[in-house]
C-alpha cells in the first residue's frame, strides 16, 4: 500500500512539474513584458530623481559651509602672513648683531621698519569676524 502512495505521489509531482514548463499566451507574454518594461521605467526614473535630489541637497550643504571654508582660508592666510613677518624680524635683526655702530642701529631701524609694514599686510588679510 505504502508503494501505491509513493509511486502516485511521484506520478503526480511529475504531471505538476510538467505542467510548469508550458509556453505562456503570447499575448500574456506580451503584457507581461510590458508591466515589466513599465515598472523598470518607473524604478529607474525614481532612482533618477533620488539622485538629483540629494545632488541638490548635497550642494546645498556645500554653499552652507562655503563662508566657513572662506574663514577658514582667511584665517589661515592671516597666521602665515604673521609667521612671516615675525619669522623674517628675526632673521633681519640676527643678522643686524653681526654689525656695529651706526651700521647696526640702521640695519635694526631697517629691519624694525620692514616688520611694521609686513604686520600691516598681515592685518588686511585678519578675518572681520
Amino acid at each position: 500500500m505504502s508503494r501505491v502512495l509513493i509511486v502516485g505521489s511521484l506520478l503526480a509531482l511529475g504531471i505538476v512539474g510538467v505542467g510548469c514548463n508550458r509556453a505562456e499566451n503570447p499575448t500574456q507574454v506580451r503584457e507581461d513584458v510590458s508591466k515589466a518594461q513599465a515598472d523598470r521605467s518607473k524604478d529607474v526614473a525614481d532612482a533618477r530623481q533620488d539622485r538629483s535630489q540629494d545632488i541638490i541637497k548635497q550642494q546645498q550643504d556645500v554653499n552652507g559651509a562655503r563662508p566657513d571654508v572662506n574663514e577658514a582660508a582667511a584665517k589661515g592666510d592671516y597666521n602665515v602672513a604673521v609667521a612671516k613677518a615675525d619669522g623674517d624680524y628675526k632673521v633681519a635683526k640676527e643678522s643686524c648683531e653681526s654689525m656695529a655702530g651706526t651700521a647696526q642701529k640702521n640695519c635694526t631701524a631697517r629691519a624694525e621698519a620692514d616688520y611694521r609694514l609686513a604686520r600691516a599686510d598681515a592685518e588686511r588679510l585678519k578675518p572681520k569676524s
